[in-house]
């Protein structure tokens, strides 16, 4: 298991180039390694992430933005393969909350608080927010979120299904990392294969979605930890996975 933590304190962990071009290093040193089968993101008790660096945004021209793709880099991040967590206590705004929105899914803290504030700067939501953010909680609550910048706290964000589960803050960490040790010791490859069946939801119709369901659970029978998984619950044994 893989636990990687933002740590920003003086920026209430705001999320710059520099952030990105590690978290790039570090999803890809993740999902190359086949030691590792579950990665977790996490904050300070303070912030998960602010938000974008503005300071960095500042003074940008749209020729300089859209020359250098400016937060194209994030698609490197959402594009490891293998499940990650987004464990998230205090703020997670903007950049932040896309960020979170970014992992297969979101633990928070009682202390959480999501928002996407961009239009209070005049600007709009840029790493993703008004597509996921639609998708997680619907039309309605992403226009008012957008719109309004208002925050909402973990209770809501739970009640709404843009996080998985609310954890008292006493027990958040303990919690989140209970969780990620029941993923990493599932077996990798039907892991991956639920990570890509699902988000293949949002991406095709459903008669489509299903038939790609069907083929991957087809083809993990062509796989030993199939044949092993299947004996040792017949047998009524523990079973051990190899990830092949």
């Amino acid at each position: 298991m893989t636990v990687v933590t933002l740590n920003r304190p003086q920026a209430l962990n705001a999320l710059n180039s520099e952030v990105l071009k590690e978290l790039i290093d570090v999803f890809a040193a993740y999902d190359a390694d086949d030691s590792q089968h579950c990665l977790v993101l996490t904050g300070s008790e303070k912030a998960f992430a602010a938000g974008a660096d503005i300071k960095e945004m500042q003074s940008q021209a749209f020729a300089d933005m859209y020359s250098a793709n400016f937060f194209g880099g994030w698609e490197q991040v959402t594009s490891t393969r293998k499940p990650w967590i987004a464990a998230v206590a205090g703020y997670a705004l903007g950049g932040g909350c896309e960020v979170a929105m970014m992992a297969d899914f979101i633990i928070a803290a009682g202390t959480a608080k999501f928002g996407q504030p961009e239009i209070k700067l005049r600007v709009t939501p840029g790493m993703g927010a008004s597509q996921g953010l639609a998708l997680a909680v619907g039309k309605a609550k992403a226009m008012e979120m957008c719109l309004t910048g208002r925050m909402i706290d973990a209770v809501e964000a739970e009640r709404s299904g843009l996080v998985a589960r609310g954890v008292p803050a006493g027990e958040f960490m303990a919690e989140v990392m209970k969780t990620a040790e029941a993923i990493a010791a599932m077996p990798p490859l039907p892991a991956i294969a639920v990570k890509e069946m699902v988000n293949a939801a949002f991406e095709m119709p459903l008669n489509q979605g299903i038939r790609f369901e069907r083929r991957l659970f087809h083809g993990l029978f062509g796989t030993e930890d199939q044949k092993e998984g299947m004996s040792a619950f017949v047998e009524k044994g523990p079973g051990n996975w190899k990830g092949r």
